[in-house]
């Protein structure tokens, strides 16, 4: 699924961000990704999502080498990835039905096909009388949630989450952790950034943990 081995990476001419690090990820999988603010989450987060490519190593996400992939077959592996930004990424033109909707779009299919699933999913994550209204009317901690559904609407074979529980509520990061959960038991490899320990510790899950840019900890389950 994912295969990296003695990952570098820089920006221009900069230091590495990333250093030497080396990790797999099974289909199947759910791994927390953790470490302090500046350890290199986001980068590494970025470069499982295709956003960039390694200066160094190789780097295997969905069997392809992303160091050596084509940019025109980017947007056909990217379908195949989940991805929750820390600062959402709606489209504000859009209204909250449209933008969770957005991937099932892009992939071709028909509204009246999945318009039932959208709104579904909609009210599981406590957004169903918010389908009409546009991204600038929605608070901070909405709009995380509809970014959250937008992401996992498609059923990705791959889920990335960037601090998917900052923006709301226990009860609310409650019910999108069981999403993710559940996500995961039907076969998708989930991985999610957090600084929230008691999270972590209520679904054991295994731990990659970034220092100074170098996997420092490679945790297993309820250790």
């Amino acid at each position: 699924m994912v295969r990296f081995e003695n990952v570098g990476l820089r920006y221009g001419t900069g230091p590495e961000v990333l250093r030497d690090v080396t990790f797999e990820l099974e289909k199947g999988s759910f791994h927390f990704l953790t470490g302090p603010s500046g350890a290199g989450k986001t980068s590494l987060l970025r470069m499982l999502f295709l956003a960039l490519k390694p200066s160094r190593g190789e780097a295997r996400i969905l069997g392809q080498d992303i160091a050596t992939l084509r940019r025109r077959r980017l947007p056909a592996l990217r379908q195949r990835i989940g991805v929750v930004f820390q600062d959402f990424r709606l489209l504000d033109h859009l209204t909250t039905f449209e933008n969770v909707a957005l991937p099932l779009k892009v992939q071709n299919k028909r509204p009246s096909k999945y318009a039932d699933d959208v709104m579904e999913l909609l009210d599981w994550v406590g957004l169903g009388n918010k389908a009409d209204a546009f991204p600038p009317v929605l608070s901070g901690g909405e709009k995380q949630r509809a970014a959250i559904a937008r992401a996992v609407i498609s059923s990705p074979e791959l889920l990335l989450a960037d601090e998917p529980t900052g923006n709301v509520d226990a009860e609310i990061a409650q019910r999108l952790l069981k999403l993710f959960v559940e996500l995961n038991r039907v076969g998708t490899t989930v991985v999610l950034a957090t600084h929230d320990t008691g999270l972590m510790h209520q679904y054991k899950a295994p731990s990659l943990t970034l220092d100074d840019g170098q996997l420092v900890l490679k945790q297993r389950a309820g250790k």
